[in-house]
Protein backbone atom coordinates (compact mmCIF):
# COMPACT_ATOMS: atom_id res chain seq x y z
CA UNK A 1 0.00 0.00 0.00
CA UNK A 2 2.79 2.15 1.12
CA UNK A 3 4.93 1.86 -2.18
CA UNK A 4 2.15 1.90 -4.54
CA UNK A 5 0.23 4.79 -2.18
CA UNK A 6 -3.29 2.72 -2.19
CA UNK A 7 -5.42 3.69 -0.09
CA UNK A 8 -6.84 0.50 0.09
CA UNK A 9 -5.57 -3.17 0.06
CA UNK A 10 -7.33 -6.36 -0.51
CA UNK A 11 -5.82 -9.66 0.41
CA UNK A 12 -7.42 -12.76 -1.13
CA UNK A 13 -6.85 -15.95 1.03
CA UNK A 14 -8.30 -19.98 1.13
CA UNK A 15 -6.48 -18.88 4.53
CA UNK A 16 -7.59 -16.41 7.07
CA UNK A 17 -5.90 -15.52 10.07
CA UNK A 18 -6.58 -16.64 13.55
CA UNK A 19 -9.60 -15.34 15.06
CA UNK A 20 -11.01 -14.43 11.65
CA UNK A 21 -13.31 -16.89 9.89
CA UNK A 22 -14.91 -14.75 7.24
CA UNK A 23 -13.82 -11.62 5.52
CA UNK A 24 -12.91 -8.79 7.22
CA UNK A 25 -9.97 -5.88 8.24
CA UNK A 26 -7.06 -6.37 10.21
CA UNK A 27 -3.95 -3.46 9.85
CA UNK A 28 -5.85 -1.42 7.17
CA UNK A 29 -5.64 -4.55 4.91
CA UNK A 30 -8.98 -6.06 3.84
CA UNK A 31 -9.15 -10.15 3.62
CA UNK A 32 -11.11 -12.58 1.91
CA UNK A 33 -12.10 -15.78 0.93
CA UNK A 34 -12.60 -16.12 -3.48
CA UNK A 35 -16.14 -16.81 -2.76
CA UNK A 36 -16.09 -13.68 -0.35
CA UNK A 37 -13.80 -11.00 -2.82
CA UNK A 38 -16.89 -10.49 -5.34
CA UNK A 39 -18.87 -9.00 -2.90
CA UNK A 40 -16.39 -7.18 -0.77
CA UNK A 41 -15.59 -5.26 -3.87
CA UNK A 42 -18.49 -3.96 -4.66
CA UNK A 43 -18.39 -2.68 -1.17
CA UNK A 44 -15.93 -1.47 -1.26
CA UNK A 45 -15.95 0.60 -4.38
CA UNK A 46 -19.46 1.75 -3.30
CA UNK A 47 -17.73 3.41 -0.36
CA UNK A 48 -14.66 5.14 -2.28
CA UNK A 49 -17.22 6.39 -4.30
CA UNK A 50 -19.38 7.89 -1.62
CA UNK A 51 -15.90 9.37 -0.12
CA UNK A 52 -15.16 10.82 -3.60
CA UNK A 53 -18.77 12.66 -4.00
CA UNK A 54 -18.31 14.03 -0.33
CA UNK A 55 -14.87 15.52 -1.15
CA UNK A 56 -15.78 16.91 -4.14
CA UNK A 57 -18.80 18.58 -2.45
CA UNK A 58 -15.99 19.97 0.38
CA UNK A 59 -13.98 21.31 -2.56
CA UNK A 60 -14.52 25.41 -2.63
CA UNK A 61 -16.52 25.06 0.56
CA UNK A 62 -15.53 28.50 1.78
CA UNK A 63 -15.70 29.94 -1.53
CA UNK A 64 -19.36 28.86 -1.53
CA UNK A 65 -19.85 29.85 1.56
CA UNK A 66 -18.28 33.34 0.92
CA UNK A 67 -20.58 33.60 -2.08
CA UNK A 68 -23.22 32.45 -0.67
CA UNK A 69 -23.35 35.36 2.48
CA UNK A 70 -22.39 37.85 0.09
CA UNK A 71 -25.52 37.06 -2.03
CA UNK A 72 -27.87 36.87 1.06
CA UNK A 73 -26.16 40.40 2.41
CA UNK A 74 -26.11 41.92 -1.11
CA UNK A 75 -29.11 43.97 -3.13
CA UNK A 76 -30.63 41.49 -5.31
CA UNK A 77 -31.27 39.36 -2.98
CA UNK A 78 -32.82 42.14 -0.41
CA UNK A 79 -34.68 43.49 -3.88
CA UNK A 80 -35.88 39.88 -4.70
CA UNK A 81 -37.34 39.75 -0.86
CA UNK A 82 -38.75 42.65 -1.65
CA UNK A 83 -40.37 42.20 -4.57
CA UNK A 84 -42.53 38.93 -2.66
CA UNK A 85 -43.52 41.27 0.30
CA UNK A 86 -44.99 43.68 -2.40
CA UNK A 87 -46.87 40.71 -3.81
CA UNK A 88 -48.21 39.14 -0.46
CA UNK A 89 -49.09 43.06 0.40
CA UNK A 90 -50.58 44.05 -3.05
CA UNK A 91 -52.62 40.23 -2.33
CA UNK A 92 -53.79 41.32 1.08
CA UNK A 93 -54.76 45.20 -0.32
CA UNK A 94 -56.76 43.53 -2.68
CA UNK A 95 -58.37 41.56 -0.45
CA UNK A 96 -59.66 43.79 2.07
CA UNK A 97 -60.66 46.02 -1.19
CA UNK A 98 -63.37 43.06 -2.17
CA UNK A 99 -64.11 42.59 1.30
CA UNK A 100 -65.35 46.53 1.67
CA UNK A 101 -67.02 46.27 -1.81
CA UNK A 102 -68.97 42.86 -0.88
CA UNK A 103 -69.97 44.56 2.45
CA UNK A 104 -70.73 47.49 1.17
CA UNK A 105 -73.03 45.69 -1.91
CA UNK A 106 -74.86 43.59 1.54
CA UNK A 107 -75.88 46.53 3.39
CA UNK A 108 -77.31 47.82 0.40
CA UNK A 109 -79.06 44.60 -0.38
CA UNK A 110 -80.47 44.12 3.01
CA UNK A 111 -81.54 48.38 2.88
CA UNK A 112 -83.64 46.77 -0.54
CA UNK A 113 -84.84 43.61 1.51
CA UNK A 114 -86.18 45.83 4.74
CA UNK A 115 -87.85 48.24 1.86
CA UNK A 116 -89.14 45.77 0.30
CA UNK A 117 -90.64 43.42 2.88
CA UNK A 118 -91.46 47.39 4.93
CA UNK A 119 -94.13 48.41 1.74
CA UNK A 120 -95.21 44.68 1.44
CA UNK A 121 -96.17 44.65 5.31
CA UNK A 122 -97.77 47.67 4.23
CA UNK A 123 -99.53 46.98 1.79
CA UNK A 124 -101.05 43.35 3.63
CA UNK A 125 -101.78 46.08 6.25
CA UNK A 126 -104.22 47.79 4.36
CA UNK A 127 -105.18 45.28 2.65
CA UNK A 128 -106.02 43.32 6.01
CA UNK A 129 -107.64 47.11 7.07
CA UNK A 130 -110.21 47.40 4.46
CA UNK A 131 -111.17 43.45 4.12
CA UNK A 132 -111.02 42.18 7.63
CA UNK A 133 -111.44 39.05 8.86
CA UNK A 134 -111.68 37.67 5.16
CA UNK A 135 -107.73 38.43 4.17
CA UNK A 136 -106.10 35.30 5.97
CA UNK A 137 -102.74 35.86 8.15
CA UNK A 138 -99.69 35.35 6.08
CA UNK A 139 -96.98 33.63 8.49
CA UNK A 140 -94.08 34.35 6.51
CA UNK A 141 -95.02 38.12 6.81
CA UNK A 142 -96.21 38.40 10.30
CA UNK A 143 -92.67 36.66 11.57
CA UNK A 144 -90.40 38.70 9.08
CA UNK A 145 -92.05 42.03 10.66
CA UNK A 146 -91.87 40.37 14.16
CA UNK A 147 -88.04 39.72 13.24
CA UNK A 148 -87.53 43.42 12.43
CA UNK A 149 -89.28 44.61 15.10
CA UNK A 150 -86.92 42.78 17.74
CA UNK A 151 -83.82 44.19 15.05
CA UNK A 152 -85.05 47.37 15.80
CA UNK A 153 -85.35 47.82 19.56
Amino acid sequence: MRNKQADLAILVSQVFPKEMDCFGERDGVWIASFKEVIGLTVALRNAIIHIAETKRSEENKGEKMQMLYNYLTGIEFRQQIEAIVEGFLSMKQSIAKERMQMEKMWKEREKQLDKVLINTSGLYGSIKGIAGASIQDISLLENSLEEEDDEVH
